[in-house]
């Protein structure tokens, strides 16, 4: 394996990319064209190219055990999953939904700031915009066409609210950036706090200027003693985000073991206050998240294989010589990996794009003085734009596949939900406070 590294590192130092990089790159590509599944396409091109460079398969399985041996943080993302999936197979949502209704149905447009509203309580639970997208989105997609709106502006806010969810805590893209660049999962969880809701709080803004200039319909206020009510139902699931903030602040446990929290949490919810999910139901749901679990586990290790031959390609070094000689400057090098993260998104699986673009980048960052909790939450924030970026935004594909709503319908009302989110980004890059000021709140000195 040396001589292979030496030898690999010298093609890169010379301007050349080695044969059997070439051949990963080849067989990636094939996959993704032919709509192979992403992990199998990330293992199969991690095993062409060990062939070709002439090691030992048994460096596959080492590969893969080897990186989730050692990164325990990434137990989170299959207990994060869990719990999604039982809070969108229980009431919880539909509680959620009746209570967001109940503080801003009565604006003007209120059943689209109600989706928005949706995504910042649900992202307290999941930590998933596809979970997002496919829970709550179909419910608040449904009841905006029922009160008249139309059925692609309804499935762009709900593509566009649901990128909320993976900013504020708890966040499955934040586990795994933290799993990659050894960055604290807790302060991480802190740097998304002030963003999330400063991306709610624009993504509204733009709501109410369309609702003006459309016209959309507003409803009459519900009054205070039924917002009262539909407080009281939503309650156990409102607290939620206040246990796991809470107790991994307060230090009585990690972020992995919030995780676990999370799950039991959820399990309770559904089985002994709402009393709303049956064993049968359980059990379907078990075989699904199985699926889930299953297909992020097979990307996971694809990835650490193609980490390995990237390492051993001397990429990272190559692309950052490339990058320090167009500048030093740490913000324009972050708005230039920004601008490469957003091109890459339109067309990459948004944890592929993690788990390869971060460790190449990551050390480019910290060289350059780049704040990584900064770091990490604009890039979290870039790659959640990319999922609901034509031509392959994966939230566009699931609300329209759905909804039964034609996908060009979603394109043509997203546009302007995307420059929103596009200029939040800028906004976060631009000033790092915004990212950092509650970090440092609870003792980062970063």
């Amino acid at each position: 394996m040396g001589g292979s590294k030496n030898c690999s590192i010298t093609n890169i130092e010379q301007g050349r990319m080695s044969f059997a990089f070439m051949a990963l790159i080849v067989i990636f590509v094939a996959a993704f064209v032919l709509r192979i599944p992403i992990g199998y396409g990330l293992i199969s091109a991690g095993i062409v190219y060990l062939l070709v460079a002439g090691e030992s398969l048994s460096s596959v399985g080492q590969l893969m055990m080897g990186g989730f041996n050692s990164k325990f943080v990434l137990l989170a993302v299959p207990l994060f999953i869990f719990a999604a999936q039982i809070m969108n197979s229980s009431t919880v949502t539909e509680r959620i939904f009746t209570f967001a209704f109940g503080l801003v149905g009565r604006f003007r447009g209120g059943l689209a700031q109600v989706n928005v509203v949706n995504s910042v309580i649900f992202s307290g639970m999941s930590g998933s915009a596809v979970a997002d997208t496919g829970g709550l989105g179909v419910m608040s997609v449904k009841a905006m066409t029922d009160k008249g709106y139309e059925k692609g502006f309804s499935c762009a806010v709900t593509a566009a609210s649901s990128t909320v969810g993976p900013i504020i805590p708890p966040s499955i893209p934040m586990v795994i950036y933290a799993s990659l660049t050894g960055t604290s999962v807790g302060l991480l969880f802190a740097g998304g706090i002030v963003p999330g809701v400063l991306l709610a709080l624009m993504l509204m803004a733009l709501i109410s200027l369309l609702a003006r200039r459309r016209d959309f319909p507003r409803d009459p206020w519900i009054g205070f003693t039924l917002l009262l009510t539909r407080f009281l139902r939503a309650g156990p699931a409102l607290l939620v985000p206040v246990i796991l903030l809470g107790g991994i602040y307060a230090g009585v446990f990690t972020p992995t073991e919030a995780a676990a929290v999370a799950a039991s949490y959820a399990l309770i919810l559904a089985f002994v206050v709402y009393r709303s999910i049956s064993i049968s139901e359980f059990v379907s749901l078990l075989r699904l998240v199985g699926k889930q679990i299953s297909a992020v586990s097979l990307m996971i290790g694809g990835a650490f294989i193609i980490n390995y031959a990237v390492a051993v390609e001397g990429i990272p070094r190559a692309v950052a010589d490339a990058l320090l000689s167009i500048t030093d400057d740490g913000l324009m090098l972050l708005l230039i990996i920004n601008l490469l993260f957003l091109v890459m998104g339109m067309f990459l699986d948004t944890i592929v794009l993690l788990l390869i673009m971060v460790p190449i980048t990551f050390p480019i960052m910290v060289a350059a003085g780049v704040d990584p909790i900064h770091f990490g939450v604009v890039i979290v924030l870039n790659m959640m734009i990319g999922l609901s970026t034509p031509p392959f935004g994966v939230n566009l594909f699931i609300i329209s596949q759905m909804t039964k709503t034609p996908l060009r319908n979603v394109i043509r009302e997203i546009w302007p939900f995307i420059g929103t989110m596009l200029l939040t980004l800028v906004i976060l890059i631009l000033v790092p406070d915004l990212v950092l000021w509650f970090p440092r709140l609870i003792g980062y000195a970063g």
